[in-house]
């Protein structure tokens, strides 16, 4: 079997590495315990923790055990990393909420039976610390003017650092010893971004225990131009279906840009290499095929085959003439909010399909809304009954939104 560092690093997912040749030495001589971190500050997983995902399961797929740590008590505190501003408070009961959201989630991709996996959760130590006790336990082996040449508070420092965000560096340290000491955890994974956190406590560790822990990140969800990835019209890309449909979550993929798709077929999906290889060879028109499989393959993932079939078939009614149109996104309007006629520009805030009646406007004037296959060219269109047919009222809006509307 290939090494899997050779597999993580081919398929373009290592960004840093502390011990690069040790750890590649070790993870295909042994089978380790390591561990990534995830903060439930929202009610859901977005795109940028199924990169994580995505990791833990070549590993585990390779004989590794996986610790999920859930971050019960360093959310309590808020990671300053990559924030221009504190993060806002949240409830104990909030974070548990989403704590019991992110196992749910998780649970479809990594394996927990049979201690293949762990779940824990370090508001279990977190929250019992006596403050004085962390201090002289973890704390004297911090220096203040190491911490602040890291990169998470670096960009914070003009803005305004509070104190209670400098300790969640010490915090994701004490994380990392804790695991060390209670399930021999030997390396510590996470986005790129948690590089100097990563390093506390490899650092802890050599200190308190004259051990050698090992870390490793990974590449961030990002454009061939650098602009990071999983935003839509409608915020974050989330995992749940309630907050972004699976219809939605597979056109986000199919319409990544032709310069992004072999990289994102590598990085998201587990296609063989071999067959990457092959689709890499095609160009122009024939990636649209190519664009189809990673959005299909992500979406199955995510959301199963059911539903990455439905969003499919919605896609192909939609762009290719045929397929099943009662999975194309939908909603209903009653007979009597139609009435007699509706303009379309009222219509169209009805169903949320445009924030405001200038913005419509705007869409008409620049032939961006079009109506069963018709151009619509005047503000003053009045959409009657008449104009639905058995599949209902077809709206799209520039090149990539559909909305099929229907009449009850």
């Amino acid at each position: 079997m290939q090494n899997v560092y050779d597999t993580l690093k081919e398929r373009g997912l290592i960004a840093q590495t502390t011990h690069e040749e040790e750890i590649r030495k070790i993870l295909g001589e042994k089978k380790i315990t390591f561990y990534i971190g995830f903060d439930p500050t929202a009610d859901s997983l977005h795109i940028g923790h199924f990169m994580q995902l995505i990791v833990m399961k070549h590993m585990q797929n390779a004989g590794h055990r996986p610790i999920i740590l859930l971050g019960g008590g360093t959310t309590m505190v808020g990671d300053p990393t990559g924030k221009t501003d504190m993060r806002p408070m949240i409830t104990q009961e909030e974070i548990q909420k989403n704590a019991d959201n992110f196992k749910v989630q998780m649970s479809k991709f990594i394996d927990f039976s049979d201690g293949k996996a762990l779940m824990v959760n370090n508001a279990d130590w977190l929250l019992k610390q006596n403050y004085v006790d962390f201090l002289r336990e973890v704390g004297v082996h911090f220096s203040v003017n190491r911490m602040l040449t890291a990169e998470c508070f670096k960009t914070r420092l003009e803005r305004g650092l509070s104190f209670l965000e400098f300790n969640y560096m010490l915090m994701q340290s004490f994380d990392f010893y804790k695991l060390y000491k209670e399930h021999d955890c030997l390396m510590e994974f996470g986005g790129d971004d948690q590089w100097s956190n990563i390093i506390g406590g490899i650092e802890l560790i050599r200190r308190k225990e004259g051990k050698q822990a090992y870390g490793m990140t990974f590449t961030l969800l990002t454009t061939s131009e650098g602009k990071k990835m999983g935003k839509t019209e409608k915020g974050a890309l989330w995992l749940d279906p309630e907050k972004v449909s699976p219809y939605e979550f597979y056109q986000y993929w199919r319409n990544v840009d032709d310069k992004d798709v072999i990289r994102m077929l590598k990085l998201v999906t587990f296609l063989p290499m071999e067959q990457i290889a092959e689709y890499e060879k095609l160009e122009g028109q024939e990636l649209n095929k190519v664009k189809c499989i990673l959005a299909y393959e992500v979406t199955k993932m995510v959301h199963g085959k059911e539903a990455a079939d439905a969003a499919n078939d919605a896609a192909t009614a939609i762009f290719g003439g045929g397929g099943n149109t009662e999975n194309m996104p939908s909603e209903t309007i009653s007979k009597a909010d139609l009435g007699d006629g509706l303009n379309v520009l009222d219509l169209l805030t009805m169903v949320k399909l445009i924030p405001s009646k200038g913005e419509g406007r705007r869409l008409i004037q620049q032939n961006g809304l079009s109506i069963n296959n018709e151009k619509v060219t005047t503000v003053d269109l009045m959409v009657t009954a008449d104009m639905f047919g058995e599949d209902g009222l077809i709206i799209k809006k520039g090149k990539k939104t559909f909305l099929r509307l229907i009449l009850e």
